[in-house]
């Protein structure tokens, strides 16, 4: 029986193939013969195809648990963000409600327009759109609406909490911190008013400086515009007063600033008798003898400060050159007085802790009853005079020695002898002088 259907099977398998064969026919009188073959025996030259099975191989059973533990594990997952979501929409919902329950700026308490009116706008909590730049749109909307919601809230509640209703505590809080803040700038309005009471003071200091130089150089510029002096050196000459009267002087053109110290130095020559009057006097208003050097009748050379007296061991009325130098400062009123080039005396407590004021008028050869006028012919200088310098400094007394000993040049930096800042009236005279030269002449 197997045999025969194998024979069977054979037969229809070559039939096949020959009717597969497009434009090949059987020639007459062809027959087919059919042999049989074992069950375990593979036909040669027509092997046969394989018979698939209907739905495939069945799966294993441990693929059927993971299937089964994967579908537990995702049905958990889902579980637990519903429950998320859950939550998520309770406490939204619960907000919601607060924010309902306020009266709105625009609603009287209770009426729920607010519930209405939002359920009117877009549902916030549906699916996003999947487009980014939607998704970023609703988004804005969305934060602005909470925006405005959350602005409104704070006006209200600014209107409705006054400081009278904030517990006891609170108040007593506020106000300590209050008064700390005023504190705090209270102090910081003292620094900076400190600080710019300071800058001032620089500033104006600062100011008086620079007008001083601008002074000083336009001063320079304008001796130098009139041209050069009339003696070989602008400092080489002499001023002569050869009478005693109340009408020969010379005036410095400069005046002095305010002086805590100062040495005046001359080199003069006199043989007036009794005494060679005034060489020099510096008057300021409301005080004429603010600065006074004078020799008077039988009376020693005196040095007047602020109409305070010093009498200096001076001896100059020989009728030859001299070199006389005065030093003083404010600091207990210490004073100096040199005789070419010596120290011959020093004291203290000539008008002490008085500065020298400024603003006032230097004359030569005359004593001032007011600024700049009433002279005494009784008190006037009879003589020549040369080389008047004035230093805002006590000067050292090396320094001293080699001026008069004429082997260093040092004019004086607030009043130096130039031609052009002297001044003669009524008859006195300005001569070209070396007075080194002529002092050699004298010895």
């Amino acid at each position: 029986m197997l045999a025969l259907l194998a024979g069977l099977l054979l037969s229809l398998a070559s039939g096949a193939s020959w009717r597969g064969v497009r434009g090949q026919e059987s020639p007459p009188g062809s027959r087919f013969v059919c042999t049989s073959l074992p069950l375990d025996a593979a036909p040669s030259g027509c092997p046969l195809p394989p018979v698939p099975m209907q739905g495939g191989a069945l799966p294993s059973e441990e693929e059927l648990k993971a299937t089964v533990l994967q579908l537990r594990e995702t049905i958990l997952q889902q579980k637990e963000t519903i429950g998320n979501q859950r939550e998520t929409i309770r406490e939204l919902t619960s907000k919601l409600s607060r924010c309902e329950s306020f009266p709105g700026p625009d609603r009287k308490p209770g009426t729920g327009g607010g519930r209405k009116e939002f359920a009117k706008g877009k549902d916030t909590m549906g699916d996003l759109p999947r487009d980014p730049t939607q998704v970023i749109d609703q988004l804005s909307r969305t934060m602005q609406t909470l925006k405005g919601w959350l602005e409104n809230l704070e006006h209200q509640l600014r209107a409705n909490v006054s400081y009278a209703a904030l517990p006891n505590e609170l108040r007593e809080m506020l106000q300590r911190r209050l008064g700390d803040l005023e504190r705090q700038l209270l102090s910081k309005v003292a620094e900076l008013e400190d600080e710019k009471s300071l800058l001032h003071n620089e500033t104006s200091a600062h100011r008086q400086k620079t007008e001083t130089a601008l002074s000083a150089l336009l001063e320079r510029v304008s001796e130098l515009e009139k041209g050069s002096s009339a003696f070989k050196s602008p400092d080489e000459f002499k001023v002569g007063l050869p009478l005693r009267t109340n009408y020969l002087y010379g005036k410095i053109k400069k005046t002095l600033p305010e002086l805590y110290a100062f040495t005046v130095c001359l080199w003069l020559r006199s043989s007036a008798s009794p005494g060679i009057g005034t060489p020099f006097s510096y008057a300021v208003p409301g005080q004429a003898n603010e600065i006074v050097l004078i020799e008077w009748g039988n009376n020693p050379i005196e040095l007047l400060i602020n109409d305070k007296v010093a009498q200096l061991p001076l001896f100059i009325s020989d009728g030859k050159w001299h070199h006389i130098c005065v030093t003083w400062t404010t600091r207990d009123g210490m004073w100096e007085a040199f005789q070419d080039g010596e120290k011959l005396g020093t004291g203290e407590n000539l008008a002490p802790w008085h500065p020298i004021k400024p603003g006032g008028v230097l004359i030569l050869g005359q004593e001032q009853d007011t600024v700049g006028g009433r002279f005494d012919a009784t008190q006037a200088f009879v003589g020549e005079m040369s080389q008047f310098n004035i230093w805002d400094r006590v000067l050292k007394a090396e320094d001293i020695m080699n001026i008069a000993n004429c082997s260093t040049n040092m004019p004086g930096n607030i009043i130096p002898w130039v031609d052009n800042n002297v001044d003669v009236f009524g008859g006195a005279t300005k001569w070209p002088v070396e007075t080194c030269e002529e002092r050699l002449l004298d010895l």
